[in-house]
This record gives C-alpha cells, sequence and structure tokens, in this order.
C-alpha cells in the first residue's frame, strides 16, 4: 500500500490558529507547519513583545522557514537584529539578513522570504494563510 499526500486548498485569506502564545520564546523564533493554498508550509514565527521606549508596533512576525540559500528549513533558528533600523533575521547559515517585516534579503535585492499575516487571540497564534 502506498502512502499519499492529502492536498488541502485553503483560502489566502482564511485565518487558521497555529499554536498557543505559550509556545512561542521571547525574542526568538519557532517553526510551525501552515496549511496554505499551494500546500503545506514551514513558516517561522518571531515573538518580539512590544518594547515601548523603542517604539515598535508589531509583536508576531511570520515568515518562510526555508533559507533559499542553504536550502535548508532553519529561518526560525535565526539571530534577531537590527540592521540599519530594521528589524532582521540573520540566517544561522550563511547569515544573509533578512527583514521580519517583508522578508527582503538585505544583501541580495532579488531574494525575498514570503510572509504572512500574524496575530494573536487571546493566548492563541493565528496565521492568514
Amino acid at each position: 500500500m502506498t502512502a499519499t499526500a492529502l492536498k488541502h486548498t485553503v483560502s489566502t485569506d482564511t485565518w487558521q490558529p497555529l499554536c498557543a502564545k505559550a509556545d512561542l520564546v521571547a525574542f526568538s523564533g519557532v517553526a510551525a507547519w501552515l496549511n496554505t493554498s499551494e500546500g503545506p508550509a514551514q513558516v517561522a514565527i518571531f515573538y518580539l513583545p512590544r518594547q515601548r521606549s523603542q517604539g515598535q508596533e508589531k509583536e508576531l512576525y511570520a515568515l518562510d522557514h526555508f533559507d533559499p540559500f542553504s536550502n535548508a528549513n532553519v529561518i526560525a533558528r535565526g539571530i534577531i537584529g537590527d540592521v540599519k533600523g530594521n528589524l532582521v533575521v540573520a540566517s544561522p547559515l550563511y547569515k544573509q539578513h533578512f527583514r521580519l517585516e517583508d522578508g527582503q534579503c538585505l544583501e541580495d535585492e532579488d531574494v525575498k522570504l514570503r510572509t504572512w499575516k500574524v496575530a494573536f487571540r487571546g493566548e492563541e497564534v493565528w496565521v492568514q494563510g
């Protein structure tokens, strides 16, 4: 008998629960599976609790977990930082920087990670997939 992967068509406007707030690590990333209209995807969720002194607007960011430079799912393990006023995650392998806001690679303008809308709903993290 052969196993077959099922494809679930999910509208890109569909919000879905991804994990609990307790699953997140402050100022770090976690990886999770997300159902998208193109099929399952690995997503990196970054939780940056608001810091009033820094004027930060968002607490959650969701990017592709897949690093196109190393061809590995490692982005959630990257280091969060600031490069010239941009909140970024540095890939743990080759150290390219990706803006958390829009996924743009700072070292190569032709490379951009997918991003998703993400928000807290009570104690759960929801992503628009």
